[in-house]
């Protein structure tokens, strides 16, 4: 699959699915977020994601005050910006955490926490000052915060993980790990949750590694 077929199949999806309401914005979003980082070519990524984020902004520009809009703004332009990288992806994580905390301010429970997840996330993989706003400390604030809410959850324990493995922390991070492989199925999530699991597998061989 190549770039432009990607790029169609996608707008194709987010015309379908944008029947009136929230709701399915979201569910459109997620749909496509998932196709891009986990079934999309990756030399394909950083344009789909350039266009969902485009998308996303039209979505979040006709209801600003949704949390859940706001928190899959903030995923997506994360997500462009991961894959953007270098000076010029410092706007798109500044405009993701504003959309982040935005949601938090409105609804800190939207989407079982997702927004602390989300920034916590950020505030790892962000380098820190005086280049960017990047905080080990605020990374584990958010993480843990999110932990509390879903503690369960696929994705915080996941990126829980990745923040404690980064540390050094490998037992706790296999802890984080097991049990976001055993997290429960989202509805509606199969292809997000089957390449999360996927993520979390080989964290854990990284973890196995290091701990031997």
């Amino acid at each position: 699959m190549n770039a432009r077929t990607v790029l169609v199949c996608l707008t194709l999806s987010w015309l379908a699915a944008a029947a009136p309401g929230a709701a399915a914005d979201v569910a459109a979003l997620q749909h496509d977020w998932a196709e891009i980082m986990y079934r999309g070519e990756p030399d394909a990524r950083e344009a789909a994601l350039e266009r969902l984020a485009e998308a996303s902004r039209a979505e979040l520009a006709r209801d600003p005050a949704n949390p859940a809009l706001l928190i899959w703004h903030g995923i997506v332009v994360s997500s462009y910006a991961g894959e953007k990288g270098g000076l010029g992806a410092l706007g798109l994580v500044k405009e993701a955490r504003a959309s982040l905390e935005r949601a938090i301010e409105l609804d800190p429970r939207a989407l079982r926490g997702s927004a602390y997840t989300s920034l916590g996330s950020l505030y790892y993989k962000v380098p820190g000052w005086p280049i960017g706003f990047g905080s080990s400390r605020k990374a584990r604030q958010h993480l843990e915060q999110a932990l509390e809410i879903n503690p369960m959850g696929i994705d915080p324990n996941f990126f829980m993980a990745e923040f404690l493995f980064e540390q050094g922390a490998y037992a706790q991070a296999r802890e984080h790990l097991m049990t976001a492989l055993q997290a429960p199925d989202r509805p509606g999530r199969a292809t997000a949750d089957q390449g999360r699991r996927q993520e979390a597998r080989d964290l854990l061989a990284r973890v196995t590694q290091h701990e031997h």
